[in-house]
This record gives structure tokens, C-alpha cells and sequence, in this order.
């Protein structure tokens, strides 16, 4: 009976800083901050070497009055892979009405985001985040992420995961400058 009891008493006194280490944990984290990068809010700026123009650089802010795409994507992302054709499709349309796109590879080599940039003869802006600085500034975590963006700089919509191409229209024109 000794020992039953010293076991009951043991194992409560466990429980209990089991269970008081994780009031503690959520308290703490409770009290941290939030992703704060939603919709209505101010794009971060960045900036980024192209791939598909040597010695070019694209920079968030200089795009200012354009509405923007930012898609951040990765050649081992099937649905990223399928998205790219409908980017593609209606950027000459869009990018003259004032749309730019800016495409975010995450891939670690250049050469892979080359090859399939000209094996799909893609004809808007490419840019690769070497170390994923961009990627974590816009708190993405998975693909395809994309950041539509009013000519004023303004986050309106963020889509967390493929596009369609009648979606991607639609978003379009929620950023096409007036």
C-alpha cells in the first residue's frame, strides 16, 4: 500500500508541473505577436535580382502605381507549375493595363528555375530568393502563395495556394490602377 501511494503521489506531483509548464507556454505565447501581414496592409518592400535579365534587379517599391503580382513558387510545386501557364496567358493583356507581375522562386538552384522558365517560353519577370528572406518577410509557408497589390501599395488579397485562371483574372482587375 506504501508503495502504490508513493507511485500516486509521484505521478501527481509530475502531472501537475507538466500541466503548470504548459499554462506557462501559453501564456508566453499568448502574449507574443501575431503574423501581421493580412489584407489592407502595406506590402513589404524587397528587393531581388531577376534571372531572366542579367544585372536587372526588381524592387517592390519602384513598381509603385502598377498593381502587382508576387507569387512565390518553386519548380518542385506541382500546382505552382500549373499556375504559371495562366500567369503567362494573361500578363500581356494585364501588364498592359498596368500589371506587373513579379514571379519569387524559392528553388535552390538557378539553373532548374531557367530551364523551366524558357522550356514554358514564360514571358513574365522571374526573381530567386536565395536564402527565402522574401519568403519569410511575407510569412509564406506554403506554395503557391500569391500577394495581389493596389497601385498604392496595399496589401487586397492574399491566396494561399493555386489560382485558377478565371480567379486570377478577377484578382486582376481588383489591382488594375484606375
Amino acid at each position: 500500500m506504501d508503495k502504490k501511494k508513493k507511485r500516486l503521489i509521484f505521478r501527481s506531483v509530475v502531472l501537475a508541473i507538466l500541466a503548470g509548464t504548459l499554462v506557462f507556454v501559453l501564456i508566453v505565447n499568448a502574449g507574443s505577436e501575431r503574423p501581421s501581414l493580412q489584407e489592407g496592409v502595406e506590402a513589404p518592400n524587397f528587393k531581388l535580382d531577376r534571372l531572366d535579365q542579367e544585372g536587372e534587379s526588381i524592387e517592390l517599391h519602384d513598381l509603385r502605381g502598377q498593381g502587382v503580382m508576387v507569387n512565390f513558387w518553386a519548380t518542385y510545386c506541382e500546382p505552382c507549375k500549373e499556375e504559371m501557364p495562366y500567369m503567362d496567358q494573361l500578363y500581356e493583356e494585364y501588364h498592359d493595363q498596368g500589371i506587373e507581375i513579379v514571379a519569387v522562386s524559392v528553388d535552390r538552384n538557378e539553373s532548374v528555375i531557367n530551364n523551366f522558365y524558357n522550356r514554358l517560353n514564360l514571358t513574365f519577370p522571374s526573381t530567386h530568393d536565395r536564402n527565402n528572406t522574401v519568403m519569410e518577410l511575407y510569412e509564406v509557408v506554403n506554395l503557391p502563395a500569391s500577394f495581389f497589390i493596389r497601385p498604392d501599395g496595399t496589401i487586397e488579397r492574399i491566396v494561399r495556394g493555386p489560382v485558377t485562371l478565371e480567379s486570377l483574372e478577377g484578382y486582376f482587375n481588383e489591382i488594375r490602377p484606375q
